[in-house]
């Protein structure tokens, strides 16, 4: 009896393995179908190479996905032409969007303290300030607001 139970189970992991190979294989195709230059050239070289690693990756980071609000704040990391994000940028907006969907209600608290700062944010003559020089003055405002 257990060398029938042996059996069936030897049977059973290598139907498993035999299964599981073809799945790795079909995302190398795939992602070999894909590398193609904005020509619709083949890459070659550094740059196929570059770029099988980088769609491997994805595949395998997709099967293992995380959070939904991950993948939410990975969709509005985008630039201000609609262009998502790369690198230190694309980490920079994640992580502060997961902050600010962790902040819950000191947000809107925050949010009324942002605009009146921003409404006291005038020059001298009364005229609103602009770029750099609103940035600090809604900084400054917002720190004497604090303590």
């Amino acid at each position: 009896m257990s060398r029938l139970t042996t059996a069936v189970l030897s049977c059973l992991l290598l139907g498993n393995l035999a299964f599981a190979q073809p799945a790795a294989a079909a995302d190398a195709v795939s992602c070999e179908a894909k590398a193609v230059s904005k020509d619709g050239k083949p890459l070659a070289g550094a740059a196929k190479t570059a770029f099988l690693k980088k769609c491997n990756a994805d595949s395998a980071g997709s099967i293992t996905a995380t959070a939904p609000s991950g993948s939410a704040c990975e969709s509005k990391a985008v630039d201000k032409n609609g262009k998502p994000l790369a690198g230190a940028a694309k980490a920079s907006s994640i992580k502060k969007c997961e902050a600010d969907a962790k902040g819950g209600d000191t947000k809107a608290a925050d949010a009324k303290g942002a605009d009146a700062c921003e409404a006291k944010a005038v020059s001298k003559d009364g005229k609103p300030l602009a770029g750099a020089a609103k940035a600090a003055s809604i900084k400054k405002c917002k720190a004497d607001a604090k303590g």
